[in-house]
């Protein structure tokens, strides 16, 4: 499959971009915010959710994991909930990304963790990449998530 490079515009764009990094998980110390550039960036291990080929979920070849980057360009500041940010080795998991409009086109971008962590961006407008990096890896888990709305995955 060939590498992903995406870019989200507007709401619609940042929902597809959503769904490609539902479950990527991360270390704190690959998020990084340059007030100066205006811009938020991390590095995270995507699961490939288009390679899982079938309705019960399965893949005939496995599944894969893909490291990629994502950035936010225009973003005015940024706050942090239940995230070490010390903790430079820990690992999170991103559920979704989401957006909240304030003042058109600006708004509040809201990365959402497994375990109550949120990043949340004032943007001065949406405008987002999510590019893979190269190196793809086979995983034997993809994935899981209860029906209750509790989240569990495996890496």
């Amino acid at each position: 499959m060939e590498p992903l490079k995406l870019l989200a515009l507007d709401t619609e764009d940042l929902q597809i971009m959503s769904a490609h990094l539902q479950d990527a998980v991360l270390r704190v110390a690959d998020i990084a915010y340059v007030p100066a550039e205006k811009r938020f960036a991390m590095i995270a291990n995507r699961f490939d959710w288009e390679g899982v080929s079938d309705d019960k979920g399965s893949s005939k070849e496995g599944f894969q994991r893909r490291r990629s980057a994502f950035r936010f360009d225009r973003v005015l500041g940024v706050q942090i909930q239940g995230v070490e940010q010390n903790a430079k080795d820990a690992v999170l998991e991103l559920l979704a990304v989401q957006f909240e409009e304030t003042d058109k086109p600006e708004g509040h971008v809201t990365l959402t963790f497994a375990g109550d962590g949120a990043i949340r961006l004032h943007v001065e407008c949406i405008e987002a990449e999510l590019r893979d990096l190269g190196p793809v890896w086979k995983t034997k888990l993809k994935p899981e998530h209860a029906d209750d709305g509790d989240q569990a995955a495996g890496t």
